[in-house]
């Protein structure tokens, strides 16, 4: 994965949005604005893209995108609850449709117990309410493949909500039965009954 991953979604993902009439805003500490920044290396973008925060710090991610202090305290920078935390904080500031969050290790230093290098928490919320989380452990692969595979993601999760909610599907099964409901219903055919005249009184 990379560079041409990286433009083909972003192409994908903003005539989706222009279709779709979304706007989008990204949050990242790891990536340094390279979502942004594939984003708005397609021209045109300017109506989809609305901003980028780029928070490398605690105290960006407080100023910022209104993290909480506990949140980082009690969880760390690289974790779920403050890439959801960073995620809500920019559709809340910029006041768009979809927002992004990427926040990890991309190495070569930094790990921590439990937290080893390549580790990325990815976080996307969308305005109806919804958000979805993802975990990634890349490995030590390097710092620049950390990163660019962290974008590939980070886009793909963002053409996830555009596409919208997915209606759940009937099942193959269930749809087969109800149309052979009508036959196994009938009734079945009775053979006719020949009546004999009634007798006439004995007398």
């Amino acid at each position: 994965m990379g560079g041409s991953d990286a433009r083909a979604l972003s192409r994908s993902l903003l005539d989706l949005c222009r279709m779709r009439k979304l706007t989008i805003a990204t949050a990242e500490s790891c990536t340094g604005g390279l979502v942004a920044g594939a984003l708005t290396d397609i021209p045109g973008s300017s109506d989809v893209i609305d901003r980028g925060f780029v928070t490398y710090s605690n105290d960006a991610k407080r100023a910022m995108l209104g993290v909480e202090a506990s949140t980082l305290t009690n969880f760390g920078a690289v974790s779920k609850e403050t890439a959801t935390a960073m995620a809500v904080g920019a559709l809340e500031r910029a006041d768009v449709d979809l927002a992004v969050a990427i926040t990890g290790i991309a190495g070569p230093g930094g790990a921590t117990p439990g937290k080893p290098v390549g580790l990325v928490h990815f976080a996307a919320a969308a305005r109806d309410g919804r958000i979805i989380h993802r975990e990634q452990r890349f490995g030590a692969i390097g710092r620049t493949a950390v990163r660019q595979r962290s974008v590939v993601e980070a886009l793909r999760m963002l053409m996830e909500l555009a596409r919208g909610p997915q209606a759940a599907a009937k099942p193959r099964r269930a749809a087969a039965a109800t149309r052979l409901r009508p036959r196994a219903t009938r009734s079945p055919r009775r053979h006719a009954v020949t009546r004999r005249p009634p007798r006439s009184p004995r007398g």
